[in-house]
């Protein structure tokens, strides 16, 4: 079984994913959503690492989290995508999120990635 992209020992199982529309240089990214919406078991997708969490018996609290980067304003809003994930992974793969927990930063020094915000959610 393959282990969480982060393990806290007795504390935190997270997995971890970025969601980034555009490269480094700028160009539009192709098929850069299918990191978080692949909804199948045992694909890498967040939505795949969530049932993996899921079904996992572990002590820790287990959560999914996507630190996502756009431009300021946003060329590509990333909440249509964040959304998407939600509705896929609670109505379709019954996947029991909790309330999303988001945190944004601009200003970033990077000319593609000027804004970064951060969402996560416990699994239950």
């Amino acid at each position: 079984m393959r282990t969480p992209d982060l393990l806290i020992a007795g504390y935190w199982a997270l997995e971890i994913k970025i969601a980034r529309p555009f490269g480094d240089n700028g160009s539009l990214a192709e098929n850069w959503s299918v990191n978080l919406l692949h909804p199948y078991p045992g694909n890498t997708s967040l939505l795949g690492d969530c049932l993996k969490l899921q079904s996992q018996l572990r002590e820790e609290q287990r959560a999914a989290v996507v630190i996502g980067y756009e431009h300021n304003p946003a060329q590509v809003s990333l909440e249509p995508l964040i959304r998407c994930f939600e509705v896929i992974a609670s109505e379709v793969l019954s996947i029991q999120l909790g309330k999303r927990v988001s945190a944004t930063r601009t200003h970033l020094v990077h000319p593609v990635h000027q804004r970064v915000i951060v969402n996560g959610w416990n699994i239950a």
